[in-house]
């Protein structure tokens, strides 16, 4: 059994489909369910012979970055006699973004049996899973799973009998949003401070523990044994005419949605049909003002930008902003989208591991900014100032949580201009209390 959806029939259901299933949990379970065909496909196949069929299928990186998978893992050197590592990031701290605890919490082997695959793809015989630190369940869940996996030998020195040496390690983290960022995951596994690090070295030259390592989002793993099993091509078929864009995508929608959930659905698929036939609208004599489409990093697009918009990589950027983890937020119009930004910017101020002057600085000004307008004590040179703050914090820092903060600002005011001015000609009630 599923999750009870009544839109079920339009989704393409692949990673999803065993979503609500308890039995899908265990490794028996999930081998009823066609687990491990993928894992046990690989090993029979070459290093290379692997990442050339991921390749060919044009999956690309589900965690935010779109980066080719294929094309990843081939980066890894090859008979350099040092230990390779595979890291894959189930940190998933990116606000309004929920799919990746899902797969974790019902399908558990889909993760460990992708992370093997692409352990064994580049050559790595260790794989440290990094979850973040309030998945409370999804912690427990995968503990079961990995000592199943063990138990069966999916997992230890002799992989289902092939002499493969593949190990997981789960590794917890403790809520820090900046280690969803590949270098600051390394230093926090490592024992350190979890602040981003510069690049080059980059983590395929010189990673976790100065290895050379690989870093793959849950979402992403997850794919790997169902496109070796079914194939390159039959990947590639799912999309809707861009072929840059293949497969599958799960879509994380919340906010003034009557079907809030996870939606799987095939790139390429409209924007509007998303969240009006799968989702089933707005709330009750509401309209659509607003979306952010891929998690609270992206810019917001308004209701005009949705009307052509398609859901894949280069559709979502043509609209405006970038299709990202998936985290979808919808808001109707009862939305004040200045407090929204306003909000955005705190968190990421909060967040900010402060090594940048530009973003520990950027990101606290812009909310003091904020909070003076939000409070109806702004005033009209506030607007070129959050402009002047966002431009400073755009591709200036070592990492773009900085960049983060600036999308909505620059995209609220470009969009929803008249929110602010409202604000700073008092014409708009204060939305916070003046200290």
């Amino acid at each position: 059994m599923g999750y009870p959806n009544p839109s079920h029939a339009k989704e393409t259901v692949v990673l999803s489909k065993h979503f609500g299933d308890v039995g899908a949990r265990s490794f028996t379970g999930w081998v009823e369910r066609g687990g491990y065909a993928g894992l046990k496909q690989a090993l029979g196949m070459t290093r290379d012979a692997v990442i050339d069929v991921i390749k060919a299928s044009g999956l690309r990186g589900r965690g935010g970055a779109g980066f080719p998978t294929g094309l990843k893992w081939s980066f890894m050197p090859k008979n350099d006699g040092k230990p390779h590592y595979l890291l894959c990031n189930a940190d998933e701290s990116e606000p309004g973004t929920f799919k990746d605890r899902e797969i974790m919490r019902w399908t558990p082997h889909a993760l460990i049996e992708g992370c093997a695959v692409g352990a064994y793809a580049i050559g790595a015989e260790t794989c440290y899973i990094y979850i973040r630190g309030e998945f409370t369940e999804p912690w427990k869940v995968m503990t079961d799973a990995v000592r199943d996996a063990y138990a069966h030998g999916a997992l230890g020195d002799n992989v289902f009998g092939t002499g493969t040496k593949i190990h997981v390690v789960l590794h917890r983290g403790a809520g820090a949003y900046i280690v969803g960022e590949e270098t600051a995951l390394m230093k926090s596994i490592e024992g350190k401070r979890g602040n981003p690090q510069v690049k080059p070295p980059f983590p395929a030259a010189a990673g976790l523990f100065a290895m050379p390592t690989t870093i793959n989002n849950v979402e992403t793993l997850a794919s790997a044994p169902h496109i070796l099993v079914r194939g390159a091509e039959w990947y590639k078929g799912l999309c809707k005419g861009n072929p840059k864009s293949t497969g599958t995508k799960l879509i994380s929608v919340c906010g003034h949605i009557l079907r809030p959930g996870n939606y799987e659905i095939t790139m390429g698929t409209p924007m509007k049909e998303l969240i009006y036939d799968m989702c089933g609208g707005m709330r009750p004599g509401r309209t659509l003002k607003a979306v952010i489409p891929g998690g609270s990093s992206v810019p917001i697009l308004n209701a005009q930008d949705v009307e052509g918009c398609v859901m894949d990589y280069e559709g979502v950027v043509a609209a405006g902003s970038m299709l990202g983890s998936g985290g979808m937020i919808v808001m109707d119009d009862t939305t004040d989208i200045p407090y929204l930004v306003w909000r955005l910017a705190r968190f990421y101020a909060h967040e900010s591991c402060a090594q940048c002057t530009q973003c520990r600085e950027g990101t606290a000004w812009t909310v003091k900014v904020m909070e003076r307008i939000l409070k109806g004590e702004g005033q009209e040179s506030d607007i070129q100032l959050l402009l002047d703050l966002a431009d400073n914090m755009t591709g200036k820092t070592i990492c773009v949580l900085s960049d983060s903060c600036a999308a909505p600002v620059v995209s609220g005011l470009q969009k929803f201009r008249g929110e602010f001015d409202a604000y700073l000609s008092r014409r708009r009630q204060p939305a916070l209390a003046p200290v």
